[in-house]
């Protein structure tokens, strides 16, 4: 029977009863994970708890935090609830800047810093904060008032009860990662994210035994709600990914049945198989068999017929290919759930084949986030689901260009909508209307049976200068498909064509490069004409099938610059600052134009 939680404190009080002896998170120490139950991490969450109320924290007062996933993030969050406080959540690589005026603008209390480099950090910028009363660090000792277990032991020597909030008040503020102009604090109530929690208890049927490795920042809505939350709801366990470049390594070590990711990730698996099949004739031909008799064998299932033949090759390319690819994934892998970005049709068909079924959803942090999502049983590959129970998704044909039929922007209702824009009431107005339907500035379709298809962002959308419109993003993950393209930008804003502008992978290139008598620096391979025209051909076998005539890509130019957080050209959950990578490269795109 799927449990439904009044608040964010009575999900947390039932599973800690409920699951008490379960691993609930796991922690790299010196080589070796180290677990935490849902009982012992139920007491850290009473002992901070009593400890926030000891330095003042009340029923309604902000709480921020600047980590990065850790087990004291978590207990920090709870324990806040349990005050009927607000958590305010930001990321390490975020600049001081804007952590200044999201702390002012939330008017936090007190604020959770990582260690001691975090904590010196908001010392440089603590005089210009008078309302913030109390730094806490949750893993050192330096530049801060109290330690995390200072705070602890505060309140285990003065236990308080939990609060119990009431499902319209606020849990907390996510600030959007800003592609444009500053953040915003996304008002979300502990109705908004157990509506999502509790919708997801009645479709999906993860188990008390689940365990993920945990990588999603906590500070975006995609991995609180649907991994730190609905997990926890179900009584799962969390491995606490060390640090992104051992993601692959600690995959092998944990071996998690569930996975909860961005399309990036899966891409990056897709284009890693890819490469390894292609560099082997014999290997690129039976991994192109299995691929081919997974496909046949998936077409007759949709068409209710089955093979005695297609099922024993199957089998075997299953046992021979695909078995050892998921052995790589740690071998247990039963569902993976994908949300933050449209993920590929190839890409989701390739996941499928191989063995591992990805579940797509689709949300903004303004819907807490998940609007839609396709489940077992009710799942089409391309899609993005169906509106969770309670939602109603509408299509606004008018608010995008008329080239593009029955497309329009995605409107959401439902108990899943924020309340607003926190000190934002004009902005809160252009996107929630009075009937209380957000518009989500998505470009999306719906099909005769509710499934919801995301096909670009308002914003980035484009007319060419023959009046065709042109929505980037998907054209550019398709051409980073490519096993020798890492990242792209499309443009053509109220030009005749559109170009490119690529980071190539420079390790795919540079052995490609070997067999062809290529080498040299970055800078050389990207002016090497031999490399610009294997990319060219890269380029054009991508778009021929998937981009309109209009839409393919007219010139192009190498970068040797990856696109990054730290160089401000992606935001912290990886979507491109598309006006900063413009800005950095304007005069590559001038030169293309100029022709």
């Amino acid at each position: 029977m799927p449990q439904q939680f009044k608040n964010l404190v009575d999900m947390f009080s039932r599973s800690v009863e409920k699951f008490a002896d379960n691993r609930r998170f796991g922690t790299k120490r010196n080589g070796a994970w180290e677990w935490m139950t849902f009982a012992e991490m139920g007491e850290q969450v009473d002992a901070f708890r009593s400890g926030l109320a000891s330095i003042g924290i009340e029923r309604g007062d902000a709480v921020a935090v600047i980590s990065n996933n850790r087990v004291e993030w978590a207990v920090g969050a709870y324990a806040t609830y349990g005050r009927g406080a607000l958590y305010v959540p930001m990321y390490e690589k975020q600049n001081p800047e804007d952590w200044e005026y999201i702390i002012a603008d939330s008017g936090a209390k007190a604020i959770l810093v990582a260690d001691d480099k975090v904590a010196a950090k908001i010392k440089g910028i603590r005089e210009r904060l008078p309302g913030v009363a109390t730094v806490i660090n949750l893993t050192g000792n330096d530049h801060a008032d109290m330690t995390y277990q200072q705070v602890l032991d505060a309140g285990q020597g003065a236990p308080v009860q939990p609060a119990d909030p009431n499902p319209g008040d606020l849990a907390g503020l996510i600030y959007t990662s800003g592609t444009t102009g500053r953040p915003k604090g996304v008002k979300l109530t502990h109705n908004n994210f157990t509506s999502n929690v509790n919708a997801v208890q009645g479709l999906f049927p993860m188990r008390d035994n689940d365990l993920s490795l945990s990588f999603l920042p906590w500070a975006h809505s995609f991995g609180q709600t649907c991994e730190l939350h609905t997990l926890l709801s179900f009584g799962g366990a969390s491995a606490i990914n060390s640090e992104v470049p051992l993601l692959v390594q600690e995959i092998g070590e944990i071996k998690p049945t569930v996975f909860f990711s961005v399309p990036r990730v899966y891409n990056k698996i897709y284009d890693g198989i890819h490469k390894k099949m292609a560099a082997s004739t014999v290997s690129k031909m039976v991994f192109d068999a299995a691929m081919k008799t997974a496909e046949q064998k998936t077409a007759l299932e949709r068409q209710g017929r089955s093979s005695g033949w297609v099922n024993f090759k199957h089998r075997m390319f299953d046992q021979v290919v695909f078995s050892k690819i998921r052995d790589r994934l740690g071998g247990r892998l039963q569902h993976a759930f994908s949300g933050g970005a449209a993920l590929s049709k190839d890409v989701a068909i390739f996941m499928d084949n191989i063995g591992v079924t990805v579940f797509e959803g689709y949300g903004l942090s303004e819907t807490s986030p998940i609007a839609t999502m396709n489940y077992p049983d009710h799942r089409k590959v391309g899609s993005v689901g169906k509106a969770l129970p309670g939602v109603e998704i509408l299509i606004d044909t008018d608010a995008v260009g008329n080239e593009l039929g029955d497309q329009g922007e995605v409107v959401i209702k439902g108990p899943n909508v924020m309340q607003g824009y926190h000190n934002l009431d004009a902005k809160t107005a252009e996107v929630i209307g009075a009937d209380g339907a957000f518009r989500s500035g998505d470009i999306g379709r719906l099909d005769e049976e509710g499934y919801l298809f995301i096909t670009g962002r308002i914003k980035e959308q484009y007319k060419l200068e023959n009046g065709k419109y042109v929505v980037p993003a998907p054209l550019e993950d398709h051409l980073a498909l490519s096993g020798f393209i890492s990242q792209t930008m499309v443009y053509g804003d109220n030009k005749l064509f559109n170009v490119a502008v690529i980071f190539p992978d420079f390790a795919a290139v540079r052995e490609w490069g070997e067999a062809s008598g290529v080498s040299g620096t970055d800078e050389e391979l990207c002016k090497n004409e031999k490399v610009l025209a294997k990319i060219r051909e890269e380029i054009d076998a991508q778009q021929k099938t998937v981009f309109k005539g209009y839409e393919r890509i007219k010139d192009f130019r190498l970068i040797t610059e990856e696109m990054t957080v730290d160089n401000n050209m992606l935001t912290p959950k990886l979507s491109m600052k598309r006006r900063n990578v413009i800005k950095a490269y304007q005069h590559l795109l001038d030169e293309m134009f100029a022709k």
